[in-house]
């Protein structure tokens, strides 16, 4: 039996729901949306309670504008959440009370999340195995629309009600400025994933414009753009015919799929998270860095504290500590590692794909962790040198393997189609010039050595300590305009964010 909840248009791979497409950073909407917001915001709506309440107006116009049925859903998580903190305070002293207030509200978020995000993926498991048992499943699936964002503000909103609890952070009155922090439009729909000890206060406080800040912001959804529509999108077109057609095509290819993929996901989500970071900037709010060049990294771990840094910190504070970290028996440490990446991949889609590549990346963490040089590497590759050691670049080079190899996992539609995948790879690789994407290829050597030479800022376009090459204006200008010339001539077909399906 079929029960259909909402009727979709496009399918979100490996999530067991649908999900629709509309107004992205990289259209024309969002082009004429910022700066009409951006003038009223500042010109207009100055006192800071109107402000609030113009972001408010703003970001679920932005939001709504997928779907106006979304605003019910982020509605009830911030209404929950916020009377959540004001009844936490009012039980202050009564601990049993307030962990079944805290726990209410969890519970609850997580069973909206659940239900639109993994109704399906239970429902057929349970199914397949009343089936492998012999017995009939006449199971009930829904064609759900999966709201967009709806991991990314769910997360948020417990990190509110969590910090309340244990006491981190005071609980808000102004019911505005809570809405503001759930909704903020630029990273509303894929993070940064904010904590509300970081971005609450922002919208409590009274904001003034910062030339210096509102500048670099605009520097930085310049690279954003530029990772989106040059490098994720020309490596999206060549990835989507390679792993399309993998296996009548040879094992170079498929490495090259592979590799534009790895390149077409970090492009895609970390331009993402350049142009919301940017872009919160030219409003006076100032949201965590989400990538610090995660390609660059000498094992597993330091790729983990340089891949979406708001989520696997998130993880951290409030799964992976609270099971007693690494500070406790061997096996347990295990346990615990192995459940949060779990957790992880899980959080990504309704698919064992992603459980899968959660589970790859433990095996990958344990040796490092149970031998203590999970730690090893928290500086900046080749600090102060313009190349690395054989060492350094050996390393770099096998973790970069090694995540390219869950890459093919997370890409995947099945674990089968993964392990065929990966043995089409091997058994049919000789030696033979690429079939697809040399384009993409050479934008990607371009690519890789502007990251190398600015591994050590926050985005390779901040220019507060460069060199006196960058200094004179008309030479700043003349970089500008070049990125944007090559984003006009060489951009990819426009495709929605990858990390709008999670």
């Amino acid at each position: 039996m079929f029960l259909t909840l909402y009727l979709c248009k496009t399918p979100c791979r490996g999530t067991g729901v649908q999900q629709q497409t509309s107004v992205l950073f990289n259209s024309f909407e969002f082009l004429l949306f910022l700066p009409i917001v951006f003038l009223l915001y500042w010109f207009v709506f100055k006192p800071l309670r109107q402000q609030n309440l113009f972001v408010v107006a703003v970001s679920y116009l932005f939001y709504g504008w997928w779907d106006w049925r979304f605003l019910i859903l982020i509605a009830i998580t911030t209404v929950c959440s916020f009377l959540s903190g004001i009844l936490l305070e009012r039980n202050e002293g009564r601990r049993s009370v307030q962990k079944a207030i805290s726990a209410a509200n969890i519970v609850l978020n997580l069973a909206i999340l659940c239900y639109f995000k993994y109704f399906n993926f239970f429902g057929e498991n349970f199914a397949h195995i009343l089936r492998s048992l012999g017995m009939e499943a006449d199971w009930v699936t829904l064609d759900i629309l999966l709201p967009v964002g709806i991991s990314f503000y769910t997360f948020q909103a417990l990190s509110y009600t969590i910090d309340v609890y244990r006491r981190k952070i005071t609980p808000t009155h102004d019911m505005v400025a809570f809405f503001a922090f759930i909704s903020f439009f630029p990273q509303l729909v894929a993070g940064p994933i904010e904590r509300a000890t970081n971005l609450l206060p922002q919208f409590l406080a009274p904001r003034t414009f910062d030339y210096t800040k509102a500048v670099d912001g605009a520097r930085q959804i310049l690279w954003g753009f530029f990772k989106k529509m040059v490098i994720a999108d020309n490596c999206a077109a060549a990835a989507n015919i390679i792993f399309a057609n993998y296996q009548t095509l040879n094992g170079l290819d498929l490495i090259c799929g592979a590799i534009f993929f790895t390149f077409q996901i970090y492009g895609d989500f970390s331009g993402y998270s350049d142009i919301a970071i940017g872009t919160a900037r030219l409003f006076g709010i100032d949201l965590m860095r989400n990538f610090n060049f995660p390609y660059f990294s000498r094992d597993i771990a330091e790729f983990w504290r340089r891949w979406h840094i708001s989520l696997t910190t998130w993880f951290r504070d409030y799964i992976y500590i609270p099971l007693g970290g690494s500070r406790c028996a061997r096996w347990k440490v295990a346990r615990n590692t192995m459940t949060i990446f779990l957790i992880s991949g899980f959080w990504h889609g309704a698919n064992w794909t992603f459980i899968g590549w959660g589970a790859y990346h433990a095996l990958l963490f344990f040796p490092l962790l149970m031998l203590g040089r999970n730690r090893k590497y928290t500086d900046v590759v080749a600090q102060g040198k313009m190349l690395p050691s054989f060492k350094e670049a050996w390393q770099m080079i096998l973790t970069f393997a090694l995540v390219v190899i869950g890459w093919i996992l997370f890409r995947a539609e099945t674990i089968q189609q993964a392990y065929d995948y990966m043995v089409c790879m091997v058994t049919k690789l000789h030696p033979a010039m690429p079939t697809y994407g040399k384009k993409a290829l050479a934008f990607i050597v371009i690519f890789l050595v502007v990251e190398w030479l600015g591994r050590h800022k926050n985005h390779v376009l901040q220019l507060a300590d460069t060199s006196a090459v960058l200094r004179p204006r008309a030479v700043r200008w003349a970089l500008y305009l070049s990125i944007i010339l090559i984003i006009l001539l060489f951009a990819g077909g426009q495709t929605d964010f990858i990390y709008f399906q999670f």
